[in-house]
């Protein structure tokens, strides 16, 4: 019954590995766009640098950085991915239940009457268990706003022709639509109401927000703030843009759905061959762990499964 646990355990955590290392490999951003609206935007973004330490609205975990949070900023912002998961939890809590979780697999393998070179990679790969369920919950909260994001713009744009400010039209969409779009732009509204400028507030919540139809939005708001224009009729056009986009991507999702199908079989076949060998010939299957050239093929089935995930993603991740 230990060996059919530990098992479990070791295909959870070659799975785990490779569902980090796909989920890792994001398509990149389209980095010339995002420095021509960091250029539009300069100057609102020296303001921002200014004034953030003094702002009163600023995040009470921000307010006292902690020795971990400080040494993990520079590898992997936690503060801002449980923001953007909406997860009321420090950084700290979430780095100890990895390192717990990761340890306590670490110990099971290394009592275990198993090879001790497998507790290690056990240990690491349910280590990353966590940030797994950290970045599905950041997708899943970011694909919510992103749909919501089109309904957003046009409902604001009609207040705007109904003659509204920009800030009533943000109070609107905070009491009329659903989280997590109603969050952003009711904290953005309140911001306002306290006394933040509306780029300040703009630029905030872009940053919490990594959405690059977002990021048009708040660069036009900006530029409209200083040059003017109908910014109605702005926001409108991006709605529609937003719409047809999201429409071609969901030909192309649909386009490519036999692509992902195959990847998930092929990713999948490897550990359920294993684990159906291990309950139908556990001596054939525990050759892997105890035999040295068992040992050197697992290791190169690992290193192959996740060189495998990371091209099949290549190949159905299509940007529209």
């Amino acid at each position: 019954m230990l060996v059919t646990i530990i098992a479990l355990c070791v295909g959870i955590g070659v799975a785990a590995v490779i569902g980090a290392f796909a989920i890792g490999f994001k398509p990149e951003v389209d980095t010339v766009i995002e420095d021509r609206l960091s250029s539009l935007t300069e100057q609102t973004r020296k303001e921002v640098a200014g004034s953030d330490d003094n702002s009163i609205l600023r995040n009470p975990m921000e307010a006292n950085e902690s020795s971990i949070e400080k040494l993990l900023k520079n590898r992997i912002d936690l503060a801002t991915m449980l923001e953007q998961a909406d997860m009321k939890l420090p950084v700290e809590k979430f780095a100890l239940i990895c390192i717990g979780i990761g340890g306590v697999a670490a110990i099971g393998c290394f009592m275990a009457p198993i090879p001790k070179f497998i507790a290690p990679v056990v240990g690491i790969a349910l280590m990353f268990l966590p940030l797994l369920v950290l970045k599905f919950k950041i997708a899943k909260r970011m694909a919510k706003f992103n749909e919501q994001l089109p309904e957003a713009l046009e409902m604001l744009s009609r207040s705007l022709r109904a003659g509204h400010s920009i800030g009533a039209g943000f109070g609107l969409i905070s009491q009329e639509m659903a989280n997590p779009l109603a969050r952003e732009f009711g904290r953005c509204y309140e911001e306002q109401n306290l006394g933040v400028s509306l780029e300040t507030s703009l630029d905030s919540m872009a940053k919490r927000i990594p959405n690059l139809d977002l990021r048009f939005f708040a660069t036009a708001v900006i530029l409209q703030r200083q040059t003017g224009g109908d910014l109605a009729e702005i926001l409108e056009k991006i709605g529609r843009l937003i719409r047809s986009r999201y429409k071609l991507a969901g030909q192309i999702q649909a386009l490519t759905g036999e692509g992902r199908l195959s990847g998930i079989v092929l990713l999948a076949l490897p550990p359920g061959l294993f684990l159906m060998m291990f309950f139908l010939n556990k001596d054939y299957v525990m050759k892997l762990f105890t035999d040295p050239m068992g040992q050197w093929m697992l290791g190169g089935a690992i290193v192959m499964q996740i060189a495998g995930a990371y091209c099949i993603k290549k190949i159905i991740d299509i940007k529209v």
